[in-house]
């Protein structure tokens, strides 16, 4: 015997034929059970209208995390990943390309500034070589207006990476 699981087009119908106090009450008991399910809503009653806003709280809270990051390789690593589970998360949220391309960038700007230049610990590398990667694919995604004013701020990030980095190849992440 086996629970039947159902897809996101039956949970759709059904949601439409409950009324408002039976909605509400689920809602409310989703998110109970889930911190992440609870962020999401707070999200979407309080912070989605303004979402410019949102998006400069999340810059500052990561560039908080950076100015904290520990000196050791091992722990500088950690703490990277842990930024960019939470901007991952945000990004979910928000949904939208353009705020993931700026949130990253943000991400790849902080990086530059607060972590140790000289490093020879390749986690630490890799995390950033992958942030390029992905806005550098995201940008391709986006309309050609767009396209143009990320890419602007992509190829100075990549110039200031080259500058400051010596182990780092813009080269390879041109677009």
């Amino acid at each position: 015997m086996s629970i039947t699981t159902y897809g996101l087009q039956q949970i759709k119908k059904e949601v439409q034929h409950l009324s408002q106090e039976q909605l509400a009450e689920l809602c409310l008991r989703l998110v109970r059970y889930k911190k992440e399910n609870k962020e999401l809503l707070a999200y979407l009653l309080f912070e989605a209208h303004n979402e410019s806003d949102f998006i400069e709280s999340v810059k500052a809270e990561a560039g908080f995390m950076f100015s904290q990051l520990p000196s050791q390789s091992y722990f500088t690593a950690k703490g990277l990943r842990k930024i960019l589970k939470m901007l991952t998360k945000y990004t979910k949220f928000i949904g939208s390309k353009p705020a993931e391309i700026e949130l990253l960038l943000n991400f790849c700007h902080n990086y530059l500034q607060y972590v140790v230049r000289q490093t020879s610990y390749k986690p630490i590398r890799l995390i950033l070589t992958r942030q390029v990667e992905k806005i550098k694919t995201a940008i391709g995604k986006l309309h050609e207006d767009l396209q143009f004013d990320y890419s602007q701020d992509y190829n100075k990030l990549l110039e200031d990476a080259a500058g400051k980095l010596p182990w780092f190849n813009k080269k390879s992440y041109l677009l």
